[in-house]
């Protein structure tokens, strides 16, 4: 699965560009959200390389992301009693159907995380230059954990 966190804003987006980011989920910067690892989604990502960077998202970041991040659809933060009616005994439980590819809304909850800007800020060079570049955009393999997890 794939951790995609929006980088930038909208002033002067393509309405192309827009809609991939709406449906991905990712209206607002600071974004982050979760998805599968399929032709699709990788030619989602692709189109939108400029203004999100993402990567392998590993199983430790996601249950921690959860627990301090995750939202219910009530915009309540997600509580024991909330988990029980969604027949789960545990945020493991939880992480486990979103890796078995059960969405975030699927679940009962918001498809996005807000995140906080990450603490020490992006990379050197900022968020206009992708990854490979020393930037903040595009694709980070693994290194989308530690982002993560200094946004938390």
């Amino acid at each position: 699965m794939f951790g995609v966190v929006r980088v930038r804003g909208s002033v002067h987006v393509r309405e192309e560009i827009k809609r991939t980011l709406a449906l991905l989920g990712l209206n607002r910067v600071n974004r982050f959200t979760v998805v599968p690892e399929n032709e699709s989604y990788k030619k989602m990502l692709k189109k939108v390389e400029s203004y999100v960077t993402w990567g392998e998202l590993d199983r430790e970041t996601l249950l921690e992301a959860l627990k301090k991040r995750g939202r219910t659809s009530l915009k309540e933060g997600i509580s024991e009693k909330f988990l029980k009616e969604k027949n789960l005994k545990s945020f493991e439980e939880l992480v486990e159907r979103i890796e078995k590819g059960s969405t975030l809304k699927a679940l009962g909850l918001k498809p996005f995380l807000a995140l906080k800007p990450p603490s020490k800020g992006f990379e050197r060079k900022g968020v206009k230059k992708s990854y490979s570049m020393g930037g903040g955009l595009g694709y980070r393999g693994k290194n989308i954990n530690a982002l993560i997890k200094r946004m938390l």
